[in-house]
């Protein structure tokens, strides 16, 4: 399928221990407790250090056009999007990574390609609450085929495949809420670039999932 190559993006490999405990939670508290355990493969690593990058980067888009169109579904996925890039945190924590992001403030990215899409994408959502809604919806679908992409990756952690599919979960239940405020705003969906037009629709046209155990 032939992506928009300025959405193409990969991320760097950081670090290179992965010491851990399975963890599950998705919100705040103290950080996990090291112990040994297996060791995960560069290509795990570099899957999570890049959705640690990109939930963050969710986040602060829809941070960035909320304080700009002040539209409730951006207020109501921020929370949302905080709790996705923190499990990932938690995950890279929890495998004795080094956080790639530890330090960061909003707007601001490690993977010089995630900053320049935050960019990009910051100025595509500033025209009209229409132009925004539909970054949205492109952030959402980008979240879904990079996920499945990571999982892919994933040989035999349990605890990466249970937050990939939270996570999965969560960006298709954004993907419909964003697109049915784009609907009545007056927009469409022009063609998706990640997604096929079928996964595309079966997602938008399906009802809110629960999500986690």
């Amino acid at each position: 399928m032939k992506r928009k190559t300025f959405l193409r993006w990969g991320g760097a490999v950081i670090g290179v221990a992965a010491l851990g405990p399975a963890l599950t939670a998705c919100g705040g508290g103290d950080e996990p407790a090291l112990v040994a355990s297996g060791t995960l493969s560069p290509e795990e690593i570099e899957g999570l250090f890049y959705m640690r990058e990109e939930e963050k980067l969710a986040h602060d888009v829809y941070a960035a056009l909320y304080a700009r169109w002040g539209a409730q579904v951006f207020g109501n996925i921020i929370p949302s999007e905080a709790q996705h890039t923190e499990a990932i945190r938690l995950r890279i924590l929890a495998h004795g990574l080094i956080d790639p992001a530890a330090g960061t403030g909003e707007g601001v990215f490690v993977n010089a390609e995630l900053q320049q899409l935050y960019n990009d994408l910051v100025s595509m959502g500033r025209p009209s609450l229409v132009a925004a809604l539909k970054v949205g919806c492109l952030i959402e679908e980008k979240d879904i085929w990079d996920i499945e992409q990571k999982k892919l990756q994933v040989q035999d952690e349990a605890d990466l495949i249970t937050v990939y599919d939270n996570l999965l979960c969560g960006s298709r239940n954004h993907l419909r809420a964003f697109h049915r405020a784009l609907v009545a705003a007056g927009g469409a969906y022009d063609q998706p670039q990640y997604l096929s037009v079928a996964q595309w629709e079966a997602i938008a046209g399906s009802a809110q999932e629960r999500c986690g155990p």
